[in-house]
């Protein structure tokens, strides 16, 4: 048996599928949309409800909305029959999934979340089916067959209602005007709040821990600073203080192949002018892609006026667990 292939048909089949979702998508999508905004403009709440695959779905997915700042929670259908519908409230929006549309434990909960007045938004891929009639807004996830091979276990199915719950999270994200630094307040753990949470300014060298040369200075005077201060790097300004230039130990390996009285040499005349800076207030995501975009290993952070303030080498992301 060729593994890789089946494994290719498995994936094949599900890109299909969500290709028909893409083509399908039409405008029941901004419906709901519209209305989980309206919800958490109201500081309503979101109840994702499914059972089976659906349901492991749906925990997903209230994930990813409380990550981006949707709140959500997950209603557990038989619970809710014996005493969970108390955090069902009225301007509450309801995503329901079920592929066949006929679960009874969901079905048994609808008529209580209607007299709640909760809009229900229904995820099935059965368009006559009860749920889909019974729902105020209608997403259709078809699917022509199943990636498995008996066409039996649900696949194609749930990477649909997995995809269609992170377009739905992703545009309401975007529709609400949701930035970096919301997300930041959400996800203090780990390197990733880290790189959200710190700025530049808690990353930096500065003081006696970085080397501010004129460009008038030798290649010798800067190196035995760089070697004082254990900075890779130069920050070389301008007679008003602005940022002229870096010098970097890289400069000065490629300067040696080809320079004979190097020591001696002018500072400006080995430098990079303009080198990529940052402003102090910039979180560290964002000197890392700077970093990352441009290749460099030292990042120099500037004030307002373009004044240097310090020097941000590769390996202090490293040290605070950041990259």
């Amino acid at each position: 048996m060729d593994y890789q292939e089946k494994a290719r048909r498995v994936i094949q089949l599900e890109i299909d599928e969500l290709q028909n979702l893409h083509s399908r998508l039409d405008e029941s999508f901004g419906l709901a949309i519209e209305a989980l905004r309206h919800a958490l403009d109201q500081k309503r709440k979101i109840i994702i409800a499914g059972v089976g695959k659906s349901g492991n779905i749906s925990h997903k997915i209230a994930a990813t909305l409380n990550s981006t700042g949707a709140t959500a929670t997950v209603l557990n259908c038989q619970d809710a029959l014996h005493g969970d519908l108390g955090l069902v409230e009225e301007g509450d929006v309801m995503l329901a999934f079920s592929y066949s549309g006929e679960t009874t434990e969901l079905l048994n909960i609808l008529p209580h979340l209607k007299r709640r007045r909760v809009t229900l938004i229904s995820i099935t891929g059965q368009a006559d089916s009860t749920l889909a009639r019974v729902g105020d807004i209608t997403l259709d996830i078809h699917v022509e067959r199943e990636a498995c091979p008996l066409n039996l276990a649900p696949t194609s199915s749930t990477t649909n209602m997995l995809v269609l719950g992170d377009a739905l999270a992703m545009t309401l994200l975007e529709s609400r005007g949701f930035k970096k630094e919301d997300f930041a307040e959400l996800h203090p753990g780990g390197s990733l709040g880290r790189a959200l949470l710190t700025k530049a300014s808690d990353i930096m060298r500065s003081g006696n821990d970085i080397v501010i040369l004129s460009p008038q200075e030798t290649i010798k005077t800067a190196l035995e600073k760089m070697t004082a201060a254990r900075s890779g790097a130069v920050i070389v300004v301008h007679d008003d203080q602005s940022l002229a230039g870096i010098f970097t130990q890289g400069d000065f390996t490629r300067a040696f192949q080809t320079q004979n009285d190097l020591a001696n040499g002018k500072v400006s005349n080995f430098m990079t002018v303009n080198p990529i800076s940052i402003p102090a207030d910039k979180l560290a995501a964002e000197v890392l892609a700077l970093l990352e975009d441009h290749r460099i290993d030292d990042l120099v952070v500037v004030d307002g006026n373009n004044q240097p303030l310090g020097l941000i080498d590769i390996q202090d992301l490293t040290r605070l667990h950041i990259l």
